[in-house]
């Protein structure tokens, strides 16, 4: 059973219980007396409904109820159809009052108001209890600055990599990360050298411990990255999950630091990531003596590339097809293009996460629902539609999005030419 089902049956029994043992108390006897004498006036014999058949009412309204409010991401719309079934269940009551058959609604509205409350309640703490632990895992990135005076170039400090695990030749599913700075060589080209080395390796050393708190393996960490292993040694299911949040939070940290203005020096930048997941074989190795471990499989390569591309799309993090599929329960993303696999003749579809499903708006699900049809159509070659559906996508914020921009410049020159071109006789 996944997950929202059993915690929806949990809510749901609870709910029932508790609707089911206010009637039974008699602690609902004189709100349920008032609607006995509401709905049956009606002259002759009545009869009632039994408590085991209540019971079965209460419990199924409330499975629903609960499963649909965990499932969901448009409580205020699902509100709104509760209410209306809350009004139904009296028009039930007084339609069975017709027949000389006496229903109590009550219990059945207790129940199902419970089952829409409380999946609120424990997805609000969910929620608080997983930016709790995002804070205390990712730091605010401290203040790089490139010092203005000479700066003598000390022996690279090097970041403390993972003891190797000590396995059997496997080959596992796990997710890869790869992780660099996103304007690096603009950095490399604007600061003296040793500041440059400084801020690598400043960056390495914090974005290896946050990766490494978060159950990440650090396969390496150097000038072209760092390369971290979700799911191994030990055995995770959530690995793609755990992956995309992490990085997730991470790039916005890095992000939220350079906007507040936190940096003390004209120096600032931002990180991308790329996450892949599939299948790699780890092996024990030595190396001068010294036991190391064999990492090798297409999630890396593809991570890497995935990374690289956030240059070009101006994303921050970017997902690999098989990622979405195991992420995309906790996620709002959205697709963004095809890339080159490791053989030229594969094509990976690439998905940016926009928010957790936890902490998306509805203007995020509307903005990311309008983009994702706009690709759809861009790629069928609907252009006026795709154009109209991008323009649906902006932020009314004015907050700059740099793929929707570059599907935009992509478009309005074949949107233009199509409006301007006479219709053929």
């Amino acid at each position: 059973m996944k997950r929202p089902l059993v915690v929806a049956l949990v809510i749901g029994l609870i709910s029932g219980g508790v609707a089911m043992a206010l009637h039974r108390s008699g602690v609902l006897l004189r709100p349920e007396l008032a609607m006995t004498n509401l709905f049956s006036r009606q002259p002759g014999p009545t009869r009632t409904v039994g408590d085991g058949w209540q019971f079965f009412f209460v419990l199924i309204l409330a499975l629903g109820v609960s499963w649909m409010t965990l499932v969901t991401t448009r409580r205020a719309w699902l509100g709104w159809l509760v209410a209306i079934l809350l009004l139904e269940l009296a028009g039930v009551a007084w339609l069975s009052s017709l027949y000389r058959v006496l229903f109590q609604p009550l219990p059945s509205v207790i129940g199902t108001a419970l089952a829409f409350i409380l999946p609120i309640g424990v997805v609000e703490w969910v929620r608080f209890a997983q930016r709790r632990r995002e804070r205390e895992a990712v730091a605010p990135p401290e203040a790089v600055v490139a010092s203005p005076e000479p700066v003598s170039i000390k022996p690279p400090t090097r970041v403390k990599r993972d003891p190797a695990p000590n396995p059997i030749v496997q080959a596992c599913e796990v997710t890869a990360v790869v992780c660099d700075i996103a304007n690096k060589h603009d950095l490399a080209d604007e600061c003296e050298p040793a500041a440059f080395v400084e801020i690598t390796e400043k960056f390495l050393a914090q974005v290896s411990e946050t990766l490494r708190k978060a159950g990440a393996y650090i396969e390496s960490a150097g000038g072209e990255g760092i390369v971290a292993i979700f799911g191994y040694p030990e055995s995770d299911k959530q690995h793609a999950e755990k992956a995309t949040r992490q990085v997730m939070a991470l790039t916005q940290a890095y992000s939220e630091s350079n906007k507040s203005g936190r940096s003390e020096g004209p120096v600032s930048f931002g990180v991308h990531a790329g996450v892949s997941s599939g299948t790699m074989i780890m092996a024990p190795k030595k190396n001068n003596g010294q036991r190391g471990l064999l990492v090798t499989g297409e999630p890396v390569e593809l991570a890497r590339r995935f990374c690289i591309a956030n240059r070009f799309y101006g994303s921050r993090v970017l997902l690999g097809p098989r990622s979405f599929e195991l992420a995309s329960k906790i996620l709002v993303a959205r697709p963004i293009d095809f890339l080159s696999g490791v053989d030229a003749r594969e094509r990976h579809e690439i998905y940016e996460p926009i928010a957790l499903a936890l902490d998306a708006s509805r203007e995020q699900i509307t903005r990311r629902d309008a983009f994702w049809n706009g690709v759809v159509l861009y790629r069928e070659k609907r252009w006026a539609e795709a154009y109209a559906q991008f323009q649906n996508a902006r932020d009314p914020g004015g907050i700059e999005d740099r793929p929707l921009q570059l599907y935009l410049r992509r478009i309005e020159p074949l949107a233009l030419q199509l409006t301007h071109t006479p219709l053929e006789e």
